[in-house]
């Protein structure tokens, strides 16, 4: 039953990273082919939004080694943003030789994740990144800057908000068109969020240009989500199947399943484009070729038979 509630966001824009932040913490390398497949099929379930990969150096992560094979094989989706990751110059340039017309950077808010993540500190991999942006924006490239360690870090406990807000306006004063707010290893709580965003808007970053990514280790991953669109964002990250974590930080689960996400927002009235069924199917697919079950509930209710081995 749909029921609509008040003051939220008539659509939502899901950031689907299951193509990107799903699968590369998969230990056994996906074919190319697999990841191309899945993509076109969680476009043709309505997705707008796909991170397609990542240029990072492929000791970094070995799982999104074969960029330059996928891309072009997914970039002619009608319709369909493609953003990838780059950590660097060299990044860039390679998503640039593909035509790439969406990037995103990776930040930090703790100095111990900047290390483990960029072997660098804050403030160095903001110098890192800073001519990336600049470049990127003067080949109207659309950047988003992803800053992880929002609401909690492993090594450091709980992250002051007026530190991630320092990170978070620097990243946007470089020119990000968006931001989306990490809660890395899931322990974010619905009055931290709103706590969090309301600084944000304090020091000038409108709500309009944030996205949120939550992670589900505690289960409060939906109701982080609604306090955020209760603030008034309408970009929530998610991933199809509830797939991936994060290899640098051993504390971090499943990110929020896309079809919890679509679940929930359907349930409030709020447009999203996506096709339930077709995107659990997609996933009950994914899961097949993984040779396990989707962590996700909705596909596991809706596919009673996607949780046996």
């Amino acid at each position: 039953m749909v029921v609509p509630a008040r003051d939220l966001p008539a659509s939502v824009r899901i950031h689907e990273v299951g193509a990107r932040d799903g699968l590369q913490n998969e230990k056994a390398v996906v074919p190319t082919e697999i990841k191309a497949e899945f993509i076109h099929r969680m476009a043709a379930a309505g997705l707008t939004t796909i991170e397609a990969t990542s240029f990072v150096h492929p000791k970094w992560v070995p799982q999104l080694a074969d960029a330059e094979r996928l891309f072009p094989m997914v970039s002619g989706i009608e319709g369909v943003a493609l953003p990838v990751l780059v950590p660097n110059e060299r990044g860039l340039d390679r998503a640039l030789a593909l035509g790439a017309s969406r990037i995103a950077v990776f930040a930090s808010a703790t100095e111990s994740f900047a290390k483990a993540n960029l072997n660098r500190t804050v403030d160095e991999s903001l110098q890192m990144f800073a001519p990336v942006v600049a470049r990127a924006k003067e080949q109207r490239v659309h950047v988003r800057g992803y800053l992880s360690m929002c609401f909690g870090d492993p090594w450091e406990g709980a992250v002051p908000v007026h530190q991630v807000v320092r990170v978070a306006k620097a990243l946007m004063d470089q020119g990000c068109d968006e931001l989306s707010l990490g809660d890395t290893i899931g322990v974010a709580t619905p009055a931290h969020v709103r706590s969090l965003l309301a600084a944000l808007n304090e020091e000038g970053v409108p709500t309009s240009a944030i996205g949120v990514h939550f992670h589900d280790t505690y289960g409060q991953a939906l109701a982080n989500t609604l306090a955020a669109l209760q603030h008034g964002v309408a970009t929530v990250d998610a991933s199809a199947g509830g797939l991936g974590g994060c290899p640098y930080a051993k504390s971090a689960t499943g990110n929020l399943a896309t079809e919890d996400l679509v679940w929930m927002l359907q349930g409030l009235g709020i447009d999203t484009g996506v096709d339930l069924g077709r995107l659990t199917a997609t996933s009950v697919w994914l899961a097949e070729q993984l040779g396990r079950p989707s962590p996700s509930r909705t596909v596991r209710a809706l596919s009673p038979d996607s949780h046996k081995e």
